[in-house]
């Protein structure tokens, strides 16, 4: 098969057939070609891109069975997606094959490709490859563990099997001395670019001094190149050691990263580090990981803060010390009115969800809260005191546009009814 190729199909028909199975929905079988699929075989079932078994004839459901058995041993929690046609009993045997899926616990969906019955049927093809392919993506991420979660993130510190048995991510764990090592090693000339541009694209400087401002460049360099070294697609930093054996911040090398599409999580919260992944893997847009300051319960709003933001999320931007230390490098990020969607993932085994849609109101200046602050009202039946209720824990994530509804849709598909069986 052409590796370029977005998504595969293996065409499956029975064993007693007047015509070749090519000319079986001969028009389908084009007409997924042409849209970027590749045609696959039963060899073809570790590769890593979404796969449709499209139901050809009846008389399948024994085969169709055997094939999505032997690829869930490369992709254990992937759902059956079937394709059935108009024809050749293609339709009654899709269903005999997702009943029969779901009776042994697992999770699919039947595309019924008839243009007359569903016209949106390319889009809503379209629409789930795309879902596929996040799963995929995270799937093949390793995420890097920089240094031990904080000491304070008592429900955000999942074990790396907890990760990888639900959501397929894997886990490196390095060790924050290797890190704090690395960023010694750092010269000034390698981060000339990178330093000039954040001291000349600020819109002020307060408290930092500029071997401050230095100081955080390397760090930003440092990790660059342990996720060069481990092949790391996300990670998560324990920050808090920069600042107690350093004197300085990671704030803004995970600003810098973010913006760079690497995801990069404070704390070593690998939960709200995992929830980033699968944010910006869905919607090709930077994430933000903010404490939860400040709740307005009879406005259904809430504030945000920390000291790091993507300065991509931001108009504009100065530089500050660290909140809580007075040390180092934080940012003071403005943001601009607009729709956002808030996403907190949790519960023990990474199968909780609380997402809503949202609308930032103003951006604060509180010198009692973290330097980058937001006002977010709550839409939707999702209400703020949800979170004293029933939180999954501290963080919450913020993207710019509402996604809930399509993220929702995703975690159900991939994440929660898999988690349920």
């Amino acid at each position: 098969m052409d590796t370029t190729k977005t998504y595969g199909f293996i065409a499956i028909a029975s064993n007693i057939l007047p015509v070749p199975p090519e000319e079986i929905a001969k028009d389908l079988q084009i007409e997924l070609l042409n849209s970027g699929a590749g045609k696959l075989h039963a060899a073809d079932l570790s590769m890593n891109i979404p796969l449709i078994f499209l139901v050809l004839t009846g008389g399948t459901e024994q085969k169709i069975l055997e094939l999505y058995s032997q690829r869930r041993k490369f992709f254990h929690n992937e759902p059956i997606l079937l394709m059935a046609h108009q024809s050749n009993n293609s339709l009654p045997a899709a269903l005999e094959v997702l009943g029969r899926v779901q009776q042994d616990g697992t999770n699919g969906k039947i595309i019924y490709m008839d243009e007359n019955s569903n016209k949106d049927c390319w889009h809503d093809l379209k629409k789930l490859i795309k879902y596929s392919q996040v799963y995929h993506k995270i799937v093949n991420s390793k995420i890097g563990l920089i240094g031990a979660p904080s000491d304070w993130l008592v429900a955000s510190s999942p074990d790396a099997d907890a990760i990888e048995k639900l959501w397929g991510a894997k886990v490196e764990y390095i060790s924050i001395v290797e890190f704090i090592e690395s960023i010694d090693k750092i010269k000034n000339d390698e981060i000339d670019i990178d330093h000039h541009n954040l001291i000349t694209k600020t819109a002020g400087v307060k408290e930092p001094s500029k071997k401050e401002l230095l100081h955080v460049v390397k760090v930003y360099a440092a990790l660059k190149k342990i996720i060069s070294h481990y092949k790391l697609s996300a990670l998560s930093l324990r920050c808090f050691d920069l600042v107690t054996d350093l004197k300085t911040t990671g704030c803004f090398a995970l600003s810098k990263l973010n913006d760079e599409g690497i995801v990069a999580g404070c704390e070593g919260d690998m939960v709200s580090t995992l929830g980033m992944l699968w944010i910006n893997n869905f919607t090709d847009l930077p994430v933000w990981m903010a404490n939860p300051a400040r709740l307005v319960e009879h406005n259904n709003s809430i504030w945000l803060a920390h000291c790091t933001v993507p300065l991509g999320l931001v108009d504009k931007y100065k530089l500050r010390s660290h909140f809580e230390s007075g040390l180092g490098v934080g940012i003071e990020g403005e943001f601009s009115k607009g729709k956002v969607t808030l996403i907190r993932l949790g519960g023990k085994n990474l199968d909780k969800l609380w997402i809503t849609n949202g609308e930032i109101l103003e951006t604060g200046s509180d010198e009692n809260l973290c330097r980058t602050q937001v006002h977010v009202k709550l839409h939707g039946s999702a209400k703020v005191s949800d979170l004293l209720n029933t939180p999954y824990g501290n963080h919450l994530l913020m993207v710019r546009g509402n996604f809930s509804k399509d993220l929702h849709e995703w975690w159900e598909m991939f994440i929660h009814k898999a988690a349920r069986y």
